[in-house]
């Protein structure tokens, strides 16, 4: 029996239109507030597929999303770019000078700092999901409060958007990544993408000489994130994502590479959602 989808927020969130465009549009989904929860659903086996963003075009990455998938040794099994285009909403028959203060996700609330630069006036407040701030406004026929979130989430909550794609930045994608607990079977010829995580020790070119082992086996480096290690001061895990054409090229960087670095281990193998 097929089990639900975990996702960080609810029904109409961003992570909701993820998993409906990457499974399908009828996909069950557990909601959960924070990604912490959507991670122990997936580990209490209470769902086979956790949608996680990873990184936005405007705002970086969501380091935090990284240490964990490592520290629950999860599979990256795919990957869904979306177009994030923020809207403000309120209830109907509320216009922009009607609103004193808007709710949402820190994330959606940094991608929107220019908007909100040009109506000072407007308090804003961190929340946990942006389509949770749209339905409370519904349930709870809040006047004075506005939602950043999807033109879905005001339709299911019938909003009215007082303004549209409101991000500072017009082209603004998000990366989502498909997680499980074990790996994901998948034909070879179908993979061209990795995700990759390893420690190096305090020596110079030691990180230089392993992207030149990547370069060498012609991987294409995508991405490089380091993130502290909380019981080594000052020491790096690096997490990367390489592309590739021959998944035999692939193997032997990584043959390589594991021989170079320390705490070595793949993250996940998939399709390149790019292409």
């Amino acid at each position: 029996m097929t089990k639900p989808i975990a996702i960080q927020g609810i029904k109409g969130s961003f992570h909701h239109e993820v998993a409906q465009k990457y499974f399908s549009d009828n996909s069950e989904v557990v909601e959960c507030l924070s990604f912490d929860n959507a991670v122990e659903r997936l580990m209490l086996a209470e769902a086979d597929y956790t949608v996680m963003a990873l990184e936005n075009s405007i705002a970086g990455s969501i380091i935090p999303n990284y240490a964990l998938i490592d520290a629950h040794n999860l599979k990256i099994i795919g990957e869904y770019y979306l177009d994030v285009q923020h809207n403000l909403m309120a209830l109907p028959e509320q216009s922009i000078k009607d609103i004193t203060e808007v709710r949402s996700h820190p994330m959606a609330l940094l991608q929107c700092k220019t908007f909100f630069k040009n109506n000072p006036d407007i308090k804003l407040i961190e929340t946990k999901d942006t389509a949770e701030v749209a339905k409370q406004i519904y349930d709870q026929k809040i006047k004075g409060i506005a939602a950043i979130a999807s033109k879905t989430a005001a339709n299911m909550y019938k909003l009215n958007v007082l303004a549209e794609s409101i991000q500072s930045i017009k082209n603004n994608e998000t990366r989502f990544v498909i997680v499980k607990r074990k790996k994901h079977k998948i034909e070879r010829k179908a993979l061209n993408k990795a995700s990759l995580k390893f420690e190096l020790d305090h020596k110079r070119g030691s990180l230089a000489t392993t992207l030149n082992v990547m370069s060498d086996c012609k991987l294409n480096l995508t991405k490089i994130q380091s993130l502290p290690k909380i019981d080594t001061p000052w020491k790096y895990a690096f997490f990367v994502d390489v592309t590739f054409d021959s998944y035999e090229d692939y193997k032997k960087a990584i043959s390589i590479i594991q021989l170079m670095a320390e705490n070595f281990k793949v993250l996940g193998e998939y399709k390149n959602a790019r292409l």
